[in-house]
């Protein structure tokens, strides 16, 4: 039988990009499961300003943007003093992309890879040196997406970042040696996301082909992300792909 200590559940979580859609699903989700969650955002919505002013102790928000690294360390400091210590981190800031890639400028090329793979690595590696000081054990979940493993038009440079984010969540896993696990779920396409870049006959197309009949929504996505950061698992290493068997 192994001595290496079993990696606990997540007991006070950072979320980026925690302010709408998939990021604000997954915060209200971890809050009902009893977890304390830090969350933040470059703007903080009425709807994640609620869910603080209701839950004043559980919950933590700022309006910080994740390529702000000074700012997003300050963060973490106002976290571990208000709610203590962070043993779980879901990197899900992002940003989109609606162009072909020769029509992509240089500057939006250089935005994607920031906000997408740079910030959160730089994030994750905050947050890890801050578990490791402290002697705690804890859980990564990166939200990755479908497009990291399928090619779509006019998300070339989106799809690179993602794809980086897998890879680095796999390598990850392997340094860390189990001292931490580290995961990541990439759902297909949201009825929202990135509609205006794909359009209306390749989401139909997207549609037909996927099993259970329908894009991806939230409610189908945060219970994978839960399980990861609350359930006693051995998953570690893992892309999960939330898409209803459209890739298959």
């Amino acid at each position: 039988m192994s001595d290496t200590p079993v990696v606990p559940p997540s007991t006070v979580v950072l979320v980026s990009g925690g302010s709408r859609g998939l990021g604000l699903a997954i915060v209200t989700d971890l809050l009902a499961a009893g977890t304390k969650v830090a969350a933040f955002a470059r703007t903080v919505t009425p709807e994640l300003a609620q869910l603080a002013a209701e839950h004043p102790d559980r919950v933590h928000v700022g309006a910080v943007d994740v390529t702000d690294l000074p700012a997003v360390q300050a963060f973490v400091r106002e976290v571990e003093q208000r709610l203590g210590p962070v043993d779980g981190l879901v990197n899900n800031a992002a940003v989109g992309q609606d162009s072909m890639h020769t029509h992509t400028s240089t500057a939006d090329l250089a935005r994607i890879v920031e906000t997408n793979l740079t910030a959160p690595l730089q994030l994750t590696r905050l947050v890890v040196r801050r578990m490791l000081g402290q002697g705690r054990r804890g859980r990564i979940v990166n939200v990755t997406s479908i497009c990291a493993q399928r090619g779509f038009p006019g998300l070339v440079a989106y799809s690179a970042t993602k794809g980086g984010m897998d890879a680095a969540t796999r390598s990850l896993a392997r340094e860390l040696g189990g001292r931490l696990l580290v995961n990541a779920v990439a759902p297909g396409f949201f009825a929202s996301e990135m509609s205006a870049v794909l359009g209306s006959t390749q989401l139909d197309q997207i549609v037909r082909r996927t099993p259970t009949g329908h894009l991806t929504e939230p409610a189908e996505v945060v219970p994978v992300v839960r399980m990861l950061l609350r359930e006693q698992t051995n998953i570690n290493g893992q892309v999960i792909v939330v898409d209803g068997a459209a890739s298959v």
